[in-house]
């Protein structure tokens, strides 16, 4: 392969990586499709080394799938950054990708707690069964039966932790229980794209259970977001099916980024605990719908996908930043090195090449298939509104070859 294995500036190694094997230089590789440019980007120095024409484009096409089916990436309007489990990390250079929205990414994970719930509910349903028989069986069975059973053992799951949380004012650990999801919720300020999450918990503790009056924390800004998403892991304890996570997904999609669908979360959540309490303050101070316990399966999926993506979008845009610049650096450069001394040839190479990959794939038609624009029909040396080619008005007058359609 006609590539160097050390920086052309600093003289360090550029590393191998595993994830190309057409391409196993380097541990950051940078690619522009829309531009035909490849990059192996110095771990030491940071500086972009351009790679050899000849080599670029299978490359390329390679990188772009492996990006496209990263977990890990963000991506801003001229940049994007994916991380591949092997260590190898794409930088994407130019008009972003659909904002799509993994599914899969979830699937897989949501799929787990749903089966591991419906596990313990049977194994739960069953013993609590041969509880009320056995106590029935002896004359010994409570009132209320299975009901009453049922009752206890959901008052003894709730007082379970759900998250243990840093404290906004003194970093003191605050231990939140399930039951008190039921009254933590989304409060928008007024202020557009702005909201606080309002946190109950209860002070005090006696052997794993909580006593004391309800307390309330505030948070705001990305620790707030940062919270909703750890107790939003245990409000979605039961997973959710590929119906509700597909729900989930297209609720962040039809806004456009998980920022933009937080946001319309907390109106959601508003509108909902109004529409159960109308505006009676005390009837709203109590009311639990649209709380974080209460809000549709698919919404409180969604908030733990947003909430996940907006994480990961913070940690990796510092890294964008730097690279957007030195990119802009590189780009230069390339352009520069790209048409030095380049035969006429090459130009017209990479200008098919680039016309090819704008296009997308093209069909050929076998003659005499009939195809032709909207509207039209075949025309024959008899002028329009002839006859199509190979028809009984024209036997045997058929083009040798195909027509090219794009």
């Amino acid at each position: 392969m006609l590539m160097y294995s050390t920086c052309i500036f600093c003289n360090h190694s550029l590393g191998r990586n595993e994830a190309l094997e057409i391409f196993p230089v380097g541990r950051r590789i940078s690619f522009d499709a829309a531009k035909g440019r490849l990059w192996v980007i110095c771990r030491k120095c940071e500086r972009w080394n351009l790679s050899p024409l000849e080599i670029r484009w299978e490359v390329i096409e390679e990188c772009e799938r492996l990006f496209r089916d990263t977990r890990l990436r963000v991506t801003t309007d001229n940049i994007g950054l994916a991380k591949l489990p092997e260590g190898l990390e794409l930088v994407r250079l130019g008009k972003p990708m659909r904002g799509e929205f993994a599914a899969w990414r979830y699937g897989d994970q949501f799929g787990r707690r749903r089966r591991r719930s419906m596990i313990y509910t049977t194994a739960g349903v069953g013993a609590v069964g041969v509880i009320v028989i056995g106590g029935a069986a002896l004359g010994a069975s409570l009132g209320g039966g299975y009901w009453g059973y049922s009752q206890l053992i959901r008052w003894v799951m709730n007082e379970r932790i759900a998250s243990r949380i840093r404290h906004p004012e003194t970093d003191e650990k605050i231990k939140v229980q399930l039951k008190h999801l039921e009254k933590s919720r989304f409060i928008p300020t007024g202020a557009p794209g702005e909201w606080e999450l309002h946190v109950n918990y209860a002070r005090g503790w006696s052997s794993g259970f909580s006593s004391g009056s309800g307390e309330t924390l505030v948070y705001r800004g990305e620790d707030a977001v940062d919270i909703a998403g750890k107790l939003m892991a245990r409000a979605n304890r039961s997973g959710g099916s590929k119906k509700t996570i597909d729900q989930a997904v297209r609720r962040i999609e039809s806004v456009g980024d998980p920022e933009s669908f937080l946001n319309e979360a907390v109106r959601e959540s508003e509108r909902l605990r109004h529409e159960k309490a109308g505006d009676n303050p005390k009837k709203l101070a109590k009311a639990t719908a649209g709380s974080l316990a209460k809000l549709p399966g698919d919404i409180r999926l969604a908030i733990e996908m947003a909430t996940h993506e907006e994480a990961e979008r913070r940690a990796m845009e510092g890294e964008l930043e730097t690279l957007e610049t030195a990119w802009r650096e590189a780009e230069e450069i390339a352009g520069i090195a790209d048409s030095l001394l380049v035969p006429v040839e090459v130009d017209e190479f990479l200008d098919s090449e680039r016309e090819r990959a704008a296009a997308g794939p093209r069909i050929i038609v076998p003659a005499g298939a009939g195809v032709s624009a909207p509207g039209e029909r075949f025309a024959t040396s008899g002028g329009a509104g002839g006859s199509a080619p190979g028809t009984d008005d024209n036997p045997g007058e058929s083009p040798e070859g195909g027509d090219e359609v794009e």
